[in-house]
């Protein structure tokens, strides 16, 4: 029997890629979404005609009481959520609904409705924040210092009550920072690699702006914060399989999901401008609007229970990732001065 498997935040990165995997395991693909009629391109264009879409909003008891009813899911992936860290000092209360109180509405229903049901919970390496040891494991204490990790936070305790308490099967990939191509512009991955495919081409002003308002390059400059600011970057289609392997196992748990390598956005600059032949020193600006409040890390995984139990390790170096994203941005910035 075919199974069926519920996407939350199916437009996004995870969910798409996730989507396409899904799909080429000949699972039936259902994305939960606000809007069931796209009007404009996304993450998912491609893939419209082979997914079954159901109106819903995490934080809508009955929208997702209706689509875990009708859908009758065998997974749920929750991927939903205001997914921008920096972003939650401004949307400290939506933030707080979607990712934590919106995951626990999600939890209760399938208790309710679906109880054999496997779920998927996206925690996050922010809830360490001020990390207490590096690398970080699955039983590294958390430490969460903005609201978007109290907020992960939460809905990762719940999972953990959740199954202990009922029984359910509810796992939670604590997933380090994941990027692609179909990332937002707001997230420091793709600015940078858009910023070096702009000045590649001579855009000295991008069209594409910041959350400020502003073009990200601005008369030849990229403005950034913290450059001592350390991460572990993969590609969010290596964790996505991560993800299925989870709800594979014979009991739910937790998993740390990272690449296990560390490095500095300062490097993150050199690794892009040097992939298209400029010096990243001549075109970054260090502008302190851009400086979190607090600065969560130095994180990074380790791996050594996914690799054990999931048989997964990230595929994708952070070279080909970064350059990748790049050709994608000259592709697209190129194809519109046509």
């Amino acid at each position: 029997m075919k199974k069926t498997a519920l996407i939350t935040g199916i437009t996004g990165q995870d969910g798409s890629y996730l989507a396409e995997f899904l799909l080429s395991k000949n699972y039936r693909v259902v994305g939960l979404s606000k809007n069931t009629r796209f009007s404009s391109p996304n993450n998912i264009s491609h893939l419209q005609d082979n997914i079954d879409f159901v109106a819903g909003d995490l934080c809508d008891y009955t929208s997702i009481y209706t689509a875990i009813q009708e859908t009758k899911p065998h997974e749920v992936y929750n991927l939903a959520s205001q997914s921008y860290p920096s972003e939650s000092w401004k949307l400290t209360l939506e933030t707080a609904r979607t990712n934590g109180l919106g995951a626990h509405l999600l939890f209760d229903i399938v208790k309710q409705l679906n109880p054999d049901c496997r779920i998927y919970q996206a925690s996050s390496s922010e809830m360490y924040g001020a990390v207490q040891e590096t690398p970080q494991h699955e039983e590294t204490p958390f430490n969460p210092i903005n609201p978007y990790a109290a907020a992960k936070l939460y809905a990762h305790n719940i999972a953990k009550i959740y199954r202990k308490s009922y029984n359910m099967f509810i796992s939670c990939g604590i997933l380090f920072n994941h990027e692609s191509p179909r990332r937002g512009l707001h997230f420091i991955t793709q600015k940078i690699t858009y910023a070096a495919a702009c000045l590649k081409l001579g855009i000295e002003t991008s069209p594409l702006r910041n959350e400020q308002g502003e073009p990200i390059v601005n008369q030849g400059k990229l403005q950034l914060g913290n450059l001592d600011a350390q991460r572990d970057w993969g590609h969010a289609k290596d964790y996505v399989e991560a993800m299925w392997k989870m709800l594979q196992q014979d009991a739910p748990d937790d998993y740390v999901i990272g690449t296990g390598q560390i490095r500095t956005i300062r490097e993150l600059c050199e690794t892009a401008f040097s992939y298209v032949g400029l010096d990243w020193q001549n075109y970054i600006e260090v502008n302190p609007r851009f400086v979190r409040p607090s600065e969560t890390g130095p994180t990074v995984a380790d791996t050594r229970k996914a690799k054990e139990i999931l048989d997964w390790q990230a595929q994708t170096s952070f070279p080909e990732l970064i350059h990748e994203m790049i050709n994608i941005h000259l592709i697209s910035i190129a194809s519109k001065s046509i």
